[in-house]
Formats: C-alpha cells, sequence, structure tokens
C-alpha cells in the first residue's frame, strides 16, 4: 500500500510535466495571451522545482519524512485545483509555481521511502517495480492531456489530479508511519539564496534564450550575468564553511562513483532526454498528426523503459555494472541512428519502434547507473545526494533541450537556403510535369506552395541533424565507462525519477 500510494503521488508530478504541453494552443485562447506569454506556464513549474528541490534534504531533517510529503502532495494538489479555476495569466502562472514548489520534493521522497522500506537485498527489485508505476505519467501524459483538452477542457488537465493527489495523500497518512524529525542540519539562508538565484537563473537563460534569440537580448545577459555572479558567491561560500554547516555538503564530491555517477546523470538528461522534446514537435509540426496521435505513438517508448527496468532489476549486483550501462547506451545509440534515417515519408510504425529500442536503452542506462553512483554513499547523506543528482539531471536536460532546439532553428535556415538555391526554371525537378500540375510557378499561390515544402524538406534535415548530433554524443560516452568502479554485490540500489521523464 505504501508503494502504491508513492506511485500515485509520483505519477501526479511525472504527468505535470508533460500534460501541460499539448494543452497551451488551448490555454492561450482562453487566457488571451501571446506565444510568448503562455510558455510562462511551463517556465515558472520548472524553475520552482528547480529551485526547491535541493530544500528536501533539510526539510525531511527538520520536519520529518512524512510531514513533508504529505504538505507537498496537499500543496501540490491544491495548486492543481487553482490552476484549473485559473482565470487570467497571472493567475495560472502563480499556481504553477506553487506547483512546481509543492511537487520538488514527491519524487526525492518517494525514493528514501521506498528504500527504508525495503531490504537492502530487494532495492534493486523495488526501484525496478517503482520505475515502471512512475512511467505510466510520461506515457499517459501527452495523450491523456490531449484527449482530455479535445474532448472536455484544458482545465482537465490540471483538475485529473485531485482524485489521484487525494488518494496518494490518505495512503502516505494511513500507511506511512510517523518519523521524528532529527534537526540536525542548519539552514544556511545564504548558501541556499545564492543557489536558488543561480538555479533560477539559468533554467530562465534555458528555457527562454531560443525565443529572446540568446545573447542579442538584454535579458539573457541579466540573466547570464546573475547566474556568474550567484554562483561564484555560492561556490566561494560553501568552501568557506564548514561541511555541516552550509546548504550543500560538500563531501558529497569526495565520493568519486558520485561524482562520477553525476557526469553521467548530466550527460544522460542533456543528449537522450531531448529526442523526448524533438519527436512530437517533428509529428505534429511536419506530419501533420494530432496530437493524441503523437502521443500514442510516442508512448510504447515508455513501454519499453519499463520492461527494461524489469529485466535490469534483476540483473543489477550479478553483472558488472559497467556492462549493462554499455549496453543501454550503445542500444541508445542505435535507436537515436534509426531516428537520423527519419524523412516526411515516415511510416507510423517506424516512429513506434525506434522509440521502444530507445526505450529499451534508456531502461538499461539509469537502474545501474544509480546502483553505481549510491553504492558507496553513505547512508545518511542519501537524502541531499538524491536531492542534488536529480537537480543536476533536470539541468542536464534543460541544457540539451535547448541546444537541440537552438540547432534545429539554425540549421533549418541553413538547409532551407541551400535548397532555395537549386530552385530555378532549368532544374529538371520543376520541369516535370506531374511537379508543374502541383505547383504553378506562373502565380504567385505556386511559389507559396513551393517554398512551404521547401521549409518542410529543411525542417526535416533539421531534426536529422539533430538525432545524428545525439546519436554521436551517446557512442562518445562509453569510454568515460572506465570512470566507474562497480558497487559491491550486497550494495543498495537507488534509482532516480530521470528512469521516469
Amino acid at each position: 500500500m505504501i508503494t502504491l500510494s508513492i506511485m500515485l503521488a509520483t505519477i501526479i508530478q511525472a504527468l505535470d510535466g508533460t500534460i501541460a504541453n499539448v494543452a497551451l494552443p488551448h490555454m492561450q485562447g482562453s487566457l488571451s495571451a501571446s506565444q510568448d506569454q503562455i510558455t510562462w506556464v511551463l517556465t515558472s513549474f520548472i524553475v520552482a522545482a528547480a529551485i526547491a528541490t535541493p530544500l528536501t534534504g533539510w526539510l525531511c531533517d527538520r520536519f520529518g519524512q512524512k510531514r513533508v510529503f504529505l504538505a507537498s502532495i496537499a500543496g501540490f494538489t491544491l495548486a492543481s485545483v487553482l490552476c484549473g479555476m485559473a482565470m487570467s495569466l497571472s493567475q495560472i502562472v502563480g499556481a504553477r509555481l506553487l506547483q512546481g514548489l509543492f511537487g520538488a520534493a514527491l519524487v526525492p521522497l518517494s525514493q528514501a521511502v521506498l528504500l527504508d522500506i525495503n531490504p537492502r537485498e530487494k532495492h534493486g527489485s523495488a526501484m525496478a517495480v517503482w520505475g515502471m508505476g512512475v512511467m505510466i505519467g510520461p506515457i499517459l501524459g501527452p495523450t491523456l492531456g490531449g484527449w482530455l483538452t479535445d474532448s472536455y477542457s484544458w482545465r482537465w488537465v490540471f483538475l485529473i489530479n485531485v482524485p489521484v493527489g487525494a488518494l496518494a495523500f490518505y495512503g502516505i497518512w494511513r500507511y506511512i508511519r510517523n518519523d521524528t524529525p532529527q534537526r540536525g542540519m542548519r539552514f544556511d539562508v545564504f548558501g541556499f539564496a545564492t543557489l536558488s538565484l543561480a538555479i533560477g537563473a539559468l533554467q530562465m537563460l534555458l528555457d527562454r534564450g531560443e525565443q529572446n534569440d540568446w545573447f542579442a537580448s538584454t535579458e539573457t545577459w541579466i540573466e547570464a550575468v546573475l547566474l556568474a555572479i550567484s554562483l561564484a558567491y555560492f561556490i566561494a561560500h560553501t568552501a568557506l564553511k564548514p561541511a555541516g554547516e552550509s546548504f550543500f555538503d560538500y563531501r558529497l564530491l569526495k565520493n568519486s562513483n558520485y561524482v562520477t555517477g553525476l557526469l553521467f546523470i548530466f550527460i544522460v538528461g542533456m543528449v537522450l532526454f531531448a529526442t523526448r522534446a524533438l519527436t512530437p514537435s517533428m509529428l505534429q509540426g511536419l506530419l501533420g498528426y494530432p496530437a493524441m496521435l503523437a502521443g500514442l505513438v510516442t508512448a510504447p517508448s515508455g513501454l519499453g523503459t519499463m520492461v527494461a527496468m524489469l529485466v535490469v532489476g534483476k540483473l543489477t549486483g550479478k553483472i558488472d555494472t559497467r556492462l549493462l550501462l554499455a549496453a543501454g547506451f550503445s542500444i541508445t545509440a542505435f535507436s537515436l541512428w534509426q531516428m537520423s534515417q527519419f524523412s516526411l515519408d515516415l511510416l507510423q510504425s517506424q516512429v513506434v519502434w525506434s522509440g521502444v529500442v530507445q526505450g529499451i536503452g534508456l531502461g538499461f542506462v539509469f537502474v545501474p547507473l544509480s546502483a553505481a553512483t549510491f553504492a558507496t554513499l553513505d547512508p545518511h547523506m542519501r537524502a541531499q545526494g538524491t536531492a542534488i543528482y536529480s537537480l543536476i539531471r533536470n539541468i542536464g536536460s534543460s541544457i540539451g533541450i535547448a541546444l537541440v532546439q537552438t540547432l534545429l532553428v539554425r540549421n533549418t535556415q541553413i538547409a532551407h537556403s541551400s535548397l532555395v538555391a537549386h530552385i530555378n526554371p532549368a532544374n529538371p525537378a520543376l520541369q516535370n510535369p506531374q511537379t508543374s500540375q502541383l505547383l504553378n510557378l506562373n502565380v504567385p499561390e505556386g511559389w507559396a506552395a513551393l517554398n512551404g515544402e521547401i521549409t518542410r524538406q529543411a525542417a526535416m534535415i533539421a531534426y536529422v541533424d539533430d538525432f545524428y548530433l545525439m546519436m554521436i554524443c551517446t557512442a562518445l560516452v562509453l569510454p568515460l565507462l572506465i570512470l566507474i568502479r562497480p558497487p559491491r554485490r550486497n550494495a543498495p540500489v537507488a534509482v532516480d525519477h530521470a528512469a521516469m521523464e
């Protein structure tokens, strides 16, 4: 019952990372917002969650794990109600900020509780089962969001969280035992303030950089300066404070496996999760898929991850972790190679099977990666360690998505210019009778249709370039596996929510 309650709590948090995306156009019209303004619905949630995530360890130490869990679920559910009732852009952005603040602790706490209630020898299997349950969120997110928006209203994208949150709240209140707050950690106000400012500035820069034309915008420069100054102050402050008094326990960085795990989860977030952002936009923007169909053909990727996690949960501790990771990265690189062969004549089966293969690769990466990362970490440092691990994954994901979106726009422009250079009356393709019937270049409408087709072809080239780049980056990770020390056979396994998103 505890596992079920925890899954419900984490599902609603994972759902809100994807379910709101498909409803943005409907929100835009309902709230009379511009394209630039409506993106704050996503930005506010991401920034608030990133800032609040490092607080998880201190909150549990100060108030107790169960109280923090209950407060997080209650606050997240109430914020969902406020989102569904919002009548203006400012109201929904404020409610999304609350969602991010309260939801940030749900996944780290879910992981910590499951590790506490299971014996050490069952940590791998427990985390794999939990991972399969949490994968329901990303699988259902786009499809459920599209169905609710089309059949009812965009408000139900948020209101659907209410019954699930109520069940999770009751289950955790009823079945998780009360714990006594330790109150051994001092709250470092200056450290938290500078870290929060740095994280917030970075997330804002990454999320809004493309639409602001990056450093051609004053806003981007302000965010970059704030990031540099606040991060410098945080590093200096943390280095000078004793380990027990600073907001970030720098003793974590003395654990080589943990540091290597942070490096890998950053790369995983940056390289692999960017695909999740590219594929739906490619299907809807270039191939004309409706939101619900795009969700249906991408959902099997999550199913592949669930199956792989079930298998790898049994193998972890029995097979060298580095071999499992090598298999996972290799499978993922192969799936990205499949995606680099996409064209405008793409079949649904090609999207499904490449997604399944990538999902299997992801499943083979996350469980052993977490096993290696936390195998040699002291248990009393686990709460802060999992929070930082989650934060690094989120930052890597934000950087990866910003990178591929920027390259997509710029490569589309480059490919468009290159294709246009071949458009002239002497081109045999334009003299083809079939082409001349479809594109009558003697009227302006014919030239507009031709330009639209060139733009589609250029955009497809840019998507393929992004997939190919990520394939190369994934392959380059493989030599870094020598940095990982295999965990002990009886070491506990801890899996971060990166695998579930």
